[in-house]
């Protein structure tokens, strides 16, 4: 799902379409892309927060589509996401080895 949401914003950006949300963030460049990340992961924790499903679901939609657009414009692909994923697979963590945090 995610490969095809990238090759679909890949595609946008080597083709763009007048009028194009994709294009719009592509020429607003990678601050405004950014924006948008960080205000749709805002939006998915709400979501979550208020257990609603459709909107936690509708919010990671939104929140997967500029993670797809901030990829694109920064040149990094599903593949080499899914590298590092793989790498990280079966290993231990070291959670243990962190400092509890006791102030909120």
């Amino acid at each position: 799902m995610l490969e095809t949401l990238y090759q679909e914003v890949l595609n946008r950006q080597q083709h763009p379409k007048e009028g194009s949300y994709t294009n719009y963030l592509f020429d607003k460049g990678l601050d405004k892309i950014l924006k948008k990340v960080g205000e749709e992961a805002a939006e998915v924790i709400i979501g979550a927060k208020n257990a609603e499903k459709e909107e936690i679901a509708n919010e990671t939609a939104d929140l997967l589509y500029h993670l797809a657009v901030m990829l694109a414009e920064t040149g990094v692909t599903p593949a080499d996401v899914d590298m590092v994923l793989q790498a990280r697979q079966g290993k231990k963590s070291r959670i243990h080895d962190r400092k509890t945090i006791t102030d909120y």
